[in-house]
């Protein structure tokens, strides 16, 4: 199916990594100084990894805007690359959610994945190190694992003393929003390790800054932060300068990364969150939905950020993205989400208000996957709150507080 699945095709000539698909290059009419982290190391801050040996935490994302991996690029310099680590979806980003990712080795450097026997770095992945760089794309959203291995790395570089640099990459839809109920202490998984919001609005490099004071407590620990050049908070990625390269498979667009935060819940429902089909988290619905009923509904609250429109999907398998997407091969009936103004778009609300209208329209026929709703959201209070037909005005209320004292923290650690 044309444009469905967006693959990362590497070639991999001597150990160097190079992309024959996804090379970022810089895009007429907009900022043309911008620069992300990798490039202001390459540039600027070599002179940290003289005589080091060097543990790289990457995926397909961790690219310099001239289109090389910065893998390719610290070989080509003669930097002594000694492990890399992984996070969800693998090294080439084209493994499927959930996958257990065995280690392997790129060339004779070790490959060691952080989603399979482990989700935390070892002693024994550690000992040889003098110093970890991470650099990966993520997308400002707490249950998006990625930072999840931040958190794990950083502890683990804290508790054996190696210093870590931090690349920093730009949020895609400007990390102005913060939103969304934050996480009780009881709900940790790795789909939320500590108590931030949904929405937390920080860059890697901020959210680890806020990892090491709050949560590691560390304060005299070595963490670095190559910040962003050029970059200023509220701008959103069409407006960088750069290509996108989806994150992980099923975020092909930075439309998509901007909705996602509120599709995402649907993962803990028995509706379709788009999975299996050109629209990942844009489309939802399931075969016992009518798309008129559901439009007419949600027409209370859409605004000038968003449009919906009627839309009929079949999930099928892709390789890598969703092999065995909810109902497979079935007729659903729901809505299209097409955003406005991705800077005031507001995720996390249109969330609620659209599981909210499915458990009205639907009382019998909606139902949750209680555990896995609960991480997403942090704790089980959406969950029943939605069940007692609380209106969405009451949910929102009943997390500001939390809110508002998670904002007041994260002020102290921003960098833009």
């Amino acid at each position: 199916m044309p444009g469905l699945s967006f693959k990362f095709k590497y070639f991999i000539p001597l150990l160097l990594i190079s992309t024959s698909v996804a090379d970022v290059r810089q895009i007429d009419g907009v900022n043309k100084n911008f620069k992300p982290g990798a490039d202001v190391l390459i540039g600027e801050h070599l002179d940290l990894l003289i005589d080091k040996k060097v543990g790289l935490v990457v995926n397909h994302t961790s690219i310099l805007s001239n289109g090389t991996h910065i893998l390719d690029t610290l070989l080509s310099l003669g930097e002594k690359v000694s492990a890399i680590f992984t996070p969800e979806h693998g090294f080439y980003g084209d493994i499927q959610r959930g996958k257990f990712i065995q280690d392997s080795k790129i060339g004779k450097i070790p490959v060691h994945s952080l989603h399979g026997k482990f989700k935390k770095p070892t002693d024994d992945m550690l000992r040889s190190l003098d110093i970890i760089i991470y650099d990966i794309q993520d997308l400002s959203v707490r249950f998006y694992t990625y930072v999840s291995t931040l958190y794990y790395v950083l502890e683990s570089a804290v508790e054996h003393n190696i210093p870590m640099i931090v690349l920093d990459r730009p949020i895609p839809n400007g990390g102005l929003e913060v939103a969304g109920p934050v996480l009780k202490s009881d709900f940790k998984s790795f789909l939320g390790l500590t108590e931030i919001p949904v929405l937390y609005g920080m860059t890697a490099g901020e959210l680890a800054r806020l990892y090491l004071s709050e949560f590691i407590s560390d304060s005299s620990y070595n963490l670095k932060v190559i910040e962003l050049q050029n970059w200023n908070r509220g701008t959103v990625w069409s407006e960088i300068g750069i290509e996108w390269i989806p994150p992980s498979p099923n975020i092909p667009d930075p439309q998509t990364a901007v909705v996602y935060p509120g599709t995402c819940f649907l993962e803990g429902t028995n509706v379709s969150e788009g999975r299996g089909t050109e629209k990942p988290f844009l489309q939802i619905g399931a075969p016992f939905v009518s798309s008129a009923e559901l439009l007419n509904e949600m027409s209370a609250f859409i605004d000038k950020t968003f449009e919906l429109d009627p839309v009929s999907f079949k999930p099928i398998s892709v390789e890598g993205e969703e092999e065995n997407p909810r109902y497979k091969n079935e007729i659903c009936n729901g809505i299209l989400v097409t955003i406005k103004n991705e800077k005031k778009f507001d995720a996390v609300t249109f969330g609620v208000n659209l599981i909210f209208t499915l458990h009205r329209l639907y009382p019998d026929q909606l139902k949750f996957n209680d555990k896995h709703f609960d991480f997403l959201a942090g704790s089980d209070q959406l969950r029943k709150l939605i069940l007692t037909n609380h209106t969405p005005d009451f949910i929102f209320k009943s997390w500001e507080e939390d809110l508002n004292s998670f904002k007041s923290i994260r002020e102290k650690y921003l960098l833009y």
